[in-house]
């Protein structure tokens, strides 16, 4: 027998999983010696269970920090590596395969078409460019047109799994308490949340082969749900991609965003109504040159809040979703542009108060500005964004994050929830690039 291939996977706890079973479980001409994990805090030092590695790992897999890559490489002597996670440049791509090639390995990327799963009910797939384009509200439209030709809908969710990864196998949530059941992140609440106001079943976990055979039972369209700009898991009937004209070229000019865009059967340029018009030129000329074939929906994105005085000539902190500002280098989001509209007369800068795991968020990313992201990947990390609110002196808080924040932390003063929906413009609408589902 020849000698198995010795493999690292390069990750984030997502991509990295589900490649690992559909391209290396049980199969005994590799040998998976690690992942690596970065992006999100604290989820190395784990390892991937045995009873998701299957036969060959009785011990599990280690995950360790990706800062440790190059040693892991000679000392475990890896031959490949693959990179296993999304919403990076592509010079930020090509940095790390210098540095892998470099150590001695070969730097993989697999192909969407080796990593998606076929299912048997019609799929229809939502991706994005970027973190942040605005793909919850087009999922939420998406379904509204299904459910509203009657149709059963059923969606499945980029992994986001942080936790006891044997038990997040295949997570069903059908009601607001099957949150608090699978002690779902802020993240996680934010991504789920939404499909469970809508009356929908939400599905998400570690093995997609299981959770899309599970979801299957109950669907008779299933939606996924993409996430962090990755290409799908599953194998598109439709496949929809939205791009942002906030961050014009980056629709060519990140990985794997630039694959969703070429694949597209759709592209929804969203933000219209905030966006400059030449930025928004620049994404359709784009798109018209890698991908002239989509069909194209022209949408805004409008927002409105509770109670707008509560805003006007206040000054405010702001609350924007945590990966958008984050790995999705976002600089403002829904909640300052709610603040802005609606009279606000400064934006209060909450770094003279952070604390704790939210401190560290902002030495990591140091670009975040005048913003609070919510951040909430444990317990630990939700107490301190609550102390920080807490802390910081000002006269409101503007909630611009997907969920309601005051459902799960406590924030003791005036605040207002921004909410938004996707508002297509002229034709093509959805509408008419689903009707072959309806």
């Amino acid at each position: 027998m020849a000698e198995r291939k010795r493999v690292l996977i390069m990750g984030a706890a997502g991509r990295d999983f589900h490649n690992f079973n559909v391209l290396f479980r049980d199969k005994e001409e590799y040998e998976i010696v690690a992942f690596t994990a970065t992006q999100i805090p604290d989820i190395e030092g784990r390892k991937y269970p045995a009873e998701l590695a299957g036969n060959l790992y009785p011990t599990g897999i280690p995950i360790e920090a990706e800062e440790d890559l190059l040693r892991l490489i000679r000392e475990l002597k890896v031959d490949q590596v693959y990179f296993s996670y999304s919403d990076v440049p592509h010079e930020y791509v090509m940095h790390k395969a210098s540095q892998v090639n470099a150590a001695g390995a070969d730097f993989i990327l697999a192909s969407a078409r080796d990593t998606m799963i076929e299912s048997t009910k019609p799929l229809i797939s939502i991706c994005a460019i970027r973190t942040g384009c605005g793909k919850s509200q087009t999922t939420r439209a998406v379904t509204k047109v299904l459910k509203e030709a009657g149709k059963r809908v059923v969606a499945i969710r980029h992994p986001m799994p942080y936790g006891d990864l044997a038990k997040q196998k295949v997570q069903r949530f059908a009601d607001l308490d099957d949150l608090k059941k699978h002690d779902c992140t802020i993240e996680e609440m934010e991504e789920y949340e939404p499909h469970i106001a809508m009356g929908s079943v939400v599905y998400a976990g570690v093995d997609y082969e299981a959770i899309v055979r599970e979801a299957e039972k109950e669907a008779d369209v299933i939606l996924w749900d993409g996430g962090n700009n990755d290409t799908p898991f599953y194998r598109p009937d439709l496949q929809i991609v939205v791009v942002d004209p906030h961050r014009p070229g980056h629709e060519t000019t990140y990985y794997p965003g630039e694959t969703n865009l070429l694949m597209a059967d759709v592209v929804v340029i969203n933000k219209i109504d905030s966006a400059d018009l030449e930025d928004i030129e620049e994404v359709r000329e784009n798109i018209a040159a890698h991908n002239p074939n989509a069909i194209v929906v022209d949408a805004a994105s409008p927002i409105a809040v509770e109670d707008p005085q509560l805003l006007r000539g206040k000054r405010v902190l702001v609350v924007e979703d945590g990966p958008t500002l984050t790995h999705g280098e976002m600089e403002y989001g829904a909640g300052v542009i709610a603040a802005s509209k609606f009279g606000a007369v400064e934006l209060v800068d909450p770094r003279p108060w952070v604390t704790g795991k939210i401190a560290e968020t902002f030495e990591k990313y140091p670009t975040i500005g005048e913003l609070l992201p919510a951040m909430g990947y444990g317990a630990e990390q939700m107490a301190d964004l609550e102390k920080t609110i807490a802390a910081v002196d000002c006269d409101a808080v503007v909630i611009g994050t997907p969920i309601d924040l005051r459902r799960v932390i406590k924030i003791d003063k005036p605040s207002v929830r921004v909410t938004y929906d996707l508002q297509e413009i002229g034709s093509p609408t959805l509408k008419d690039a689903l009707a072959k589902f309806i």
